[in-house]
């Protein structure tokens, strides 16, 4: 900086720091490229104004010339006038930087005269328009000889004013034109006193500049009112500064301007071209276009980034795209950029997602982000013209719309309708097209965006309004005229009205109450009868939804709808209004969980549906695939469509359970079977029975099929008779045709080949055997068992049904849960599909084999795509798992089902380390609370002693000591280091868990273990010592836990009894009856007050610690359509740190009102039996694997 600069900065630096707001100067500075966001952090971290008038000096007298003239301008701006004028003298008359700023055509002098002017200096990232800056520069050579107006106007985030300065940036035109000099006005939206104000500023600067040129002349007192302050503006302007230019930037309203019709020559800005209209003189005016050319564009984004447009991201030619280079947001998002470079791809979203709110202000535009510069435009408009506006959101676009199609939407004359389309026009708001006559208009892309961001909440009433008006228009008839109006409603009509049917059907709102009254299949019906006109995006993704919550949505009592829409992937519309509503009721204390990894799984079913209550032993397609038969231990048969479930026959078939059902090949038929020893056949069409087989099979019949073709209509049985247990029927004979003998066992499925030359049986002697269909002899026979080794080592494995693909060549079995695909020419697996949560009771294809249809005992039919099962091998985690959390890091640790260990981020699931496979099983795991570093898959140690199944592992807090417990009946405790241990031998059965038992703070750590022998002992760990051996129940203890003080503990059993004892006296305190079932799982509350305890049943019961009377039970009146009140077992309990909610896991995860002992909301996940949960201390975080191995991350919506 010049000596004279500095000089006067110092002299200046008491009245400077008394007077200024460093603030509103600052945004000026950093416009001008002189002052860095993190400066301005700095000087705004000071605690008083002072301090940061202070600071701000400070760091000035540091900076040069450049950073001077920014000051000054900053002042004269902000109409620190009389502190400018301190400044004036010492101004330098340029800067070496400044010097190349006006390569273009600028000189010294320019910027003198500018500066002198308070004309914004050009900013930092700056790329030239120069079509559009020399029609300015045309238009303001008009002023040379008389005074006038020029007015450049745009819509908001259009480049105006920067176009304004940059064309008075030009030696020719200021010698030539204005040789008085240039003075740039910045105005805004004002009120009178505010108008005042600036031009008492303008004045006395003009007045300052005068009297150092004169020194004759003398300083006025300030105008004291706006009348005044015109008279003195005009005197100044036509006798001082003849020839001079007025700038005026960002004019709103024509009051405003009116102060300013004193006959000078003036530019200015606006958004509204129609203002100059209220002033005399000639006028002129240059419409700047609402974006930059791509290239520009792209330039821009460049500069802010230090790179070359060449080498951007293909996200910064979308961006430029997706905002049709509007100036205002490439340049805030190019300042985002320079401070987080690599956030292309999350500003590109935020622009595709509308969330102008986070596109904020970075530089001085007067406004804080994107959404309230375009809300101030609609802000000056009436009333009227504002909620005819807010109309417009209803258009398309790229779509332009004659006024006379807005004549039918507002109910006026086309003449009233172009009158208030004009003022838009004129205020920048809407586009007209004048190359049609008539005129046609049109929004920008971000002005319909913001419109449409702002009235999400009444679109579906516009569109309605748009429908309701067109009919009452042309109740008559619809136009014919062949005109732009005519044409629109033909083109547009069905997009309004599939606006309005979208609007409805795509409302999580709308599917929750009409779910709860109809039922799901009829919503999924509406999606498949209605695709065709709605989004198919998402539709989709709401039919999915419906298709895979269906089941659940069936349950009473009626489950939260936002709660099963919050595990829908992020991306899909379901899930955005789930989360905002979830946030929206989280505020109101309700209670919402984010499956925060979900992102990570993809479902495999396409359709899911609970048509029984109980099991479901059958479901087959009808040959054309519209229709799905499903049968059970309901007795009952029912008839649904394919594409939603919905019900359309329903018949009470049997005395008992109802094994199978199977349609004919026209599918007007349906056999069915039973325990009960009957075949009988059904008309589909009027649900009448036609013939029943009673008296050849003696025990229950497991299955039945048709024929595949009408050519020879045969029915073939399956039973459990020991010798005689498969049959084929001509259903026009009362007896069979012919048995086939070879199995064993019960035959428990048979199914013919596509073209019935075959029959295939499955049996429970683990074989499937192949027939000769016309000579009922054995051809091939297949040992499936030894396909299933593992399982077979456990338990037999019964083939439970089969099935051949259109080809024949593929052949489906079901053995347990899970479904198998295997090629039948090299008995070699394809994939298999796990979804069910029990025994699978039947399999089939669809006719074209595109679907696989699948139902269990788990109350569910699935059906899965076949070409994503065949494309799946899905790795799944074991459910023994641990979990760390660390300031806010999450670590999962847990076995695969290829027996290897994995490490995942709790955050994203991610794998973040997989050891190799291991020879033996691994059974359980544990995470050191000291480590520090993701593993390596380097081997510490390898730990041998243990005679059978290691079941748990724990470190102690320190991490030096390892504890695990046994099948072996012992428990070892390790130094794991080294390899020392101490053996803790006494239980006589199995050793399932341990708890670490700490009395007071400062007294040693003992081990207290529990075990199926019904006792509970303690234990020295250092020496192995033996403390205590209590008998505590007459069946096995199958939990434990201590209280928070150390001074209790709790038990529960298999005998149904939980019990509280005393870790002082080793007395039983608290003797808790009144569970019906085990008593699986019990967990202290915090504060050691109360006490819950759950059983298999499914109930939760909590207890007043003190006097063990009974406070609440959980479930009671809320039992499900499962045979437990929890879906399962009661596995595991947590109280928040606040002691007000409480967490169980079983079938699902439910969290509860302590005080009430009501039902806060659950967490349905995809397979069921969870076997523990880990909870992270803010009891924010949740995280479980369920028994088909899919791993949850829940985080509590906020």
């Amino acid at each position: 900086m010049e000596e004279g600069a500095r000089s006067c900065l110092l002299q200046s630096r008491s009245s400077l720091e008394q007077d200024i707001r460093a603030s509103y100067l600052m945004d000026h500075m950093i416009s001008d490229g002189v002052l860095t966001g993190d400066e301005e952090d700095r000087i705004r971290s000071k605690p008083t104004r002072k301090e940061q008038a202070a600071a701000l000096l400070e760091l000035l007298l540091r900076k040069d010339n450049h950073a001077y003239i920014s000051f000054y301008n900053a002042l004269v701006r902000e109409s620190y006038g009389d502190l400018a004028s301190l400044l004036h003298n010492s101004l330098p008359l340029v800067s070496p930087e400044a010097e190349k700023s006006f390569s273009d055509g600028g000189t010294r002098y320019v910027q003198a005269v500018l500066s002198e002017g308070g004309v914004p200096q050009r900013p930092v990232v700056f790329v030239s328009r120069p079509a559009l800056m020399n029609r300015v520069r045309e238009k303001l050579y008009h002023l040379q000889k008389e005074p006038g107006w020029v007015t450049v106007f745009g819509m908001a985030g259009s480049g105006k004013s920067v176009l304004a300065a940059e064309a008075v940036r030009d030696h020719a035109l200021i010698t030539e034109c204005f040789p008085g000099g240039v003075h740039w006005l910045s105005v805004g939206q004002l009120d009178r006193s505010d108008l005042l104000v600036r031009i008492q500023s303008l004045c006395f600067r003009l007045e300052q500049q005068s009297q150092e040129k004169d020194p004759s002349s003398s300083l006025h007192r300030p105008p004291g009112s706006l009348e005044e302050a015109k008279e003195r503006l005009r005197f100044l302007m036509l006798r001082r500064y003849p020839r001079s230019l007025l700038i005026l930037d960002d004019i709103w309203d024509s009051s405003v301007l009116k102060a300013f019709d004193i006959q000078c020559r003036v530019l200015l800005t606006t958004r509204d071209r129609s203002l100059a209209d209220c002033v005399s003189g000639s006028k002129s005016e240059v419409a700047v276009e609402s974006g930059l050319e791509e290239d520009q564009a792209l330039e821009i984004l460049a500069l802010y980034v230090n790179g070359k447009p060449q080498r951007l991201p293909e996200q910064a030619r979308s961006i430029v795209r997706e905002c049709k280079g509007s100036p205002l947001v490439v340049s805030l998002i190019g300042a985002l950029l320079r401070e987080f470079p690599d956030r292309w791809a999350y500003y590109l979203h935020t622009l595709q997602q509308k969330k102008f709110k986070r596109i904020r202000k970075s530089s001085s535009y007067d406004y804080d982000a994107l959404d309230q510069a375009m809300a101030a435009s609609i802000q000056v408009l009436s009333e009227e013209h504002r909620e005819r506006y807010i109309d417009l959101t209803v258009l398309e676009k790229d779509v332009k719309v004659p006024a006379k199609v807005l004549s039918v939407l507002w109910d006026l004359e086309p003449e009233e309708v172009e009158d208030v389309l004009q003022d838009f026009v004129n205020k920048s708001l809407l586009f007209r097209d004048c190359h049609h006559r008539p005129y046609l208009y049109y929004l920008h892309d971000l002005q319909l965006d913001f419109l449409a961001e702002m009235n999400r909440s009444g679109l579906e009433s516009l569109h309605t309004k748009v429908v309701r008006q067109y009919q009452q228009r042309y109740s008559q008839g619809p136009p014919t005229s062949g005109d732009e109006e005519c044409l629109y409603w033909f083109r547009f009509l069905t997009y309004h009205m599939a606006k309005e049917l979208c609007s409805l059907m795509f409302s999580l709102d709308w599917v929750r109450t009409k779910a709860q009254i109809m039922g799901p299949a009829h919503l999924i019906n509406d999606y498949v009868e209605y695709g065709a006109i709605l989004d198919k995006e998402v539709r989709g993704q709401f039919q999915e939804f419906l298709s895979l919550n269906g089941h659940q949505l069936e349950q009473r009592p009626f489950p939260d709808v936002v709660q099963l829409a919050l595990s829908q992937p992020d991306s899909s519309e379901v899930y955005r209004q789930a989360l905002l509503q979830a946030q929206e009721r989280a505020t109101r204390g309700g209670l919402y969980l984010d499956w925060v990894n979900k992102s990570s799984l993809k479902s495999l079913s396409r359709l899911v549906v609970q048509p029984h209550q109980g099991s479901i032993y059958s479901a087959c397609f009808s040959h054309d695939g519209t229709k799905i038969a499903s049968c059970g231990s309901s007795k009952t048969l029912r008839v649904f469509k394919s594409t939603s479930g919905e019900k359309m026959l329903e018949i009470q078939a049997h005395d008992d359970e109802v094994l199978c059902c199977a349609f004919s090949p026209d599918d007007r038929l349906l056999a069915t079977c039973s325990s009960d020893r009957k075949v009988k056949v059904w008309n589909v069409e009027r649900g009448t029975l036609m013939r029943v087989f009673e008296d050849e099979h003696e025990e229950q019949v497991n299955h039945c099929q048709f024929t595949n073709t009408r050519r020879r209509l045969l029915l073939a049985t399956c039973s459990n008779d020991k010798f005689m247990n498969t049959k084929l029927w001509n259903i026009n004979k009362p007896s069979s045709q012919n048995t086939m003998f070879g199995h064993l066992e019960p035959v428990n499925h048979c199914c013919f080949s596509p073209d019935d030359a075959y029959l295939s049986t499955s049996s429970s002697d683990g074989t499937l055997k192949l027939w000769e269909v016309s000579s009922a002899n054995e051809w091939k026979s297949i040992d499936v068992a030894d396909m299933f080794s593992e399982q077979r080592e456990q338990t037999e494995v019964m083939v439970k049904c089969s099935t051949w693909s259109a080809g024949g060549r593929t052949i489906i079995c079901a053995a347990r849960n899970a479904v198998f695909l295997w090629d039948i020419e090299t008995s070699k697996k394809m994939a298999d599909c796990s979804g069910h949560l029990s025994w699978v009771h039947g399999v089939q294809f669809s006719p074209d084999g595109s679907l696989l249809l699948s139902c269990s005992d788990d109350q569910t039919v699935r059906v899965w795509e076949t070409k994503k099962v065949h494309t799946s091998s899905a790795v799944c985690l074991k459910r023994d798992s641990d979990v760390l959390f660390n300031n806010g890091d999450i670590t999962v640790v847990a076995a695969d089902n290829r027996n290897r260990l994995q490490v995942r981020n709790g955050r994203t699931g991610a794998v973040m380390f997989q050891s190799e496979n291991q020879e033996s099983r691994i059974r359980c795991t544990a995470i050191c609370s000291q480590t520090s570093a993701v593993p390596s898959g380097t081997s510490l140690a390898t730990l041998q002693g243990h005679t059978r199944t290691v079941l748990h592992c724990q470190f102690t807090p320190e991490g030096h000591t390892l504890i695990t417990s046994s099948e072996d009946t012992t428990i070892r405790v390790w130094r794991w280091r080294t390899g020392e241990c101490v053996v803790l031998e006494g239980h006589k059965e199995q050793v399932r868990c341990f708890s670490l038992l700490t009395t007071t703070p400062s007294s040693e750590t003992h081990l207290l273990s529990w075990s199926f022998d019904g006792t509970i002992k303690v234990w020295d760990m250092s020496s192995g010592e033996r403390l205590q051996d209590l008998v505590c129940h007459q069946g096995a203890v199958l939990a434990c836990d201590v209280s928070p003080d150390g001074q209790l503990f709790a038990t529960t059993s298999a005998d149904k009894t939980a019990k509280v004892w005393s870790s002082a006296s080793w007395e039983c305190v608290r003797l808790l009856t009144g569970h019906q079932d085990c008593v699986r799982s019990c967990r202290f509350s915090w504060d050691g007050r109360r006490l819950a305890t759950g059983d298999d049943n499914g109930e939760i019961r909590l207890w007043n610690v003190k006097d063990g009377t009974l406070l609440k039970i959980c479930s009671r009146d809320n039992k499900d359509a499962m045979d437990s009140l929890h879906g399962g077992w009661v596995t595991d309990l947590h109280f928040s740190p606040d002691n007000t909610v409480l967490l169980s896991t079983g079938g699902y995860i439910k969290w509860w009102n302590v005080e009430k002992g009501e039902a806060l909301q659950t967490f349905y996940p995809t397979g069921a039996n969870l076997k523990r949960i880990h909870v992270s201390p803010d009891f924010s975080t949740f995280v479980t694997i369920d028994n088909i191995g899919i791993l949850y991350i829940l985080k509590k919506v906020e």
